[in-house]
């Protein structure tokens, strides 16, 4: 707790008078409230740059990396960090059995931080367990299991990453599987299967958080339908602002108000802004007109003239700039139409590339999001609940429905 104080104070000394009163005011914010991010692909972005040096590599200042990561702990602590879901993601193309076992080791990283910085970090399975971290000074270590795919279709693996302390599933990825539909792939299902509604009511029994970002607007409508326990959207974004699948609809917005859940906001561009979604998307389809093997392409069987040709089509044709205040818009979407109490912090750091809003290029920048929302008005108490408040009380109802559901067992 002391070196969060430290930076929050040289924070304030490099403030302008003028912005000093929003850094204070995020500094008691979070001094009584943890700050708790709802997804940040840290554990996977190590286990695929670093390999087996994961396990042992000093993680206390990567600032210096090429390319650079967005987490250390050294910026965890200037961004006053609470609390954090590490997502423990694997890929969605590999096999089942595969993607048990490398969820496994990934799970096995976010348990060995504690160990090996225990004065930095605290495992976390419970609301309770994240405030006694928080005041002990230690960053609460929450894990996810970003898509159903990882459980292999059999609920005693879910069962088993629930007692290594997995906090939330994320029901799909990028991937339809075999009993839910992806936002970002065809449907199959049209929404949840039978299997599926079960996946959602052994979370519910398990107390793990039903987390729905990735997911098709019908599996959303279906896991609301059925869950007895508020849900989370990860790292989500609102439709309304950039009509992506992947961000959530008014609609449905207004369903999780009623269940009682919690949209964390993404920072990834491509859900933050159209104009960066449509950029993409035309740069991707530029790709493929220049070089798209084995039969078509201006440049076909030349990557050396493709190459050359994207670059001075970037040129003409950079990408939009993305902004922090882009991402506080669709805070205060969220906020307007579910309700101030249902929105919370979701950032993709660290698994989505260098590119992400200006403003927010690292683990260190939540207190300047927090000052934007002060700045448009919003109060204390109010940026307590988005920062950690609103989190908390979601896994605590979960927490509730588990003991109701044991109880009648």
């Amino acid at each position: 707790m002391r070196a969060a104080l430290l930076a929050a104070a040289t924070l304030l000394a490099a403030t302008p008078a003028a912005a000093q009163d929003y850094a204070a005011r995020v500094a008691r914010v979070l001094k009584a409230t943890p700050l708790i991010d709802g997804h940040n692909d840290w554990p996977e972005a190590l286990r695929e740059r670093e390999g087996e040096k994961r396990w042992t590599m000093d993680l206390r200042d990567l600032g210096a990396s090429d390319p650079a990561y967005n987490t250390d702990i050294a910026r965890l602590r200037r961004g006053l960090v609470g609390g954090q879901f590490w997502s423990v993601w694997v890929s969605p193309d590999l096999a089942g059995k595969e993607q048990v076992e490398q969820t496994l080791e990934q799970i096995d990283l976010v348990r060995s931080l504690a160990e090996r910085y225990p004065d930095t970090f605290a495992l976390a399975r419970t609301a309770d367990d994240v405030r006694r971290a928080h005041a002990a000074g230690r960053i609460a270590c929450l894990i996810g299991v970003e898509g159903g795919g990882q459980i292999d279709g059999n609920l005693s693996v879910l069962r088993a990453y629930a007692a290594l302390g997995a906090g939330y599933l994320t029901l799909t990825h990028s991937r339809t599987i075999d009993w839910a539909d992806s936002a970002t792939d065809d449907p199959r299902h049209d929404g949840l299967t039978d299997f599926g509604r079960k996946v959602v009511l052994e979370l519910n029994r398990l107390g793990m958080l039903v987390d729905l970002s990735h997911v098709s607007e019908k599996v959303m409508r279906d896991a609301l339908a059925v869950t007895r326990a508020p849900v989370i959207f990860s790292h989500s974004g609102a439709r309304a602002i950039n009509d992506h699948p992947r961000n959530v609809s008014d609609d449905v917005l207004r369903l999780v108000a009623r269940n009682g859940g919690v949209v964390m906001v993404d920072y990834a561009p491509g859900y933050v802004a159209d104009a960066y979604r449509r950029w993409s998307a035309d740069s991707l389809a530029e790709k493929a007109r220049l070089n798209s093997p084995p039969y078509n392409g201006l440049d076909i069987g030349q990557p050396d003239k493709a190459a050359a040709d994207y670059a001075t089509w970037l040129r003409a044709h950079p990408a939009p700039t993305v902004t922090l205040a882009q991402v506080a818009d669709h805070i205060d979407h969220v906020a307007k139409v579910a309700g101030v109490d249902h929105v919370g912090l979701g950032s993709d750091f660290d698994g989505v590339g260098a590119t992400l809003p200006k403003g927010l290029g690292d683990v260190s920048t939540y207190p300047a999001l927090l000052a934007e929302m002060m700045r448009r008005g919003w109060s204390d108490a109010d940026v307590a609940k988005l920062a950690g408040g609103n989190v908390l009380r979601v896994m605590e109802g979960a927490e509730r429905v588990k003991a109701e559901l044991t109880s009648r067992q």
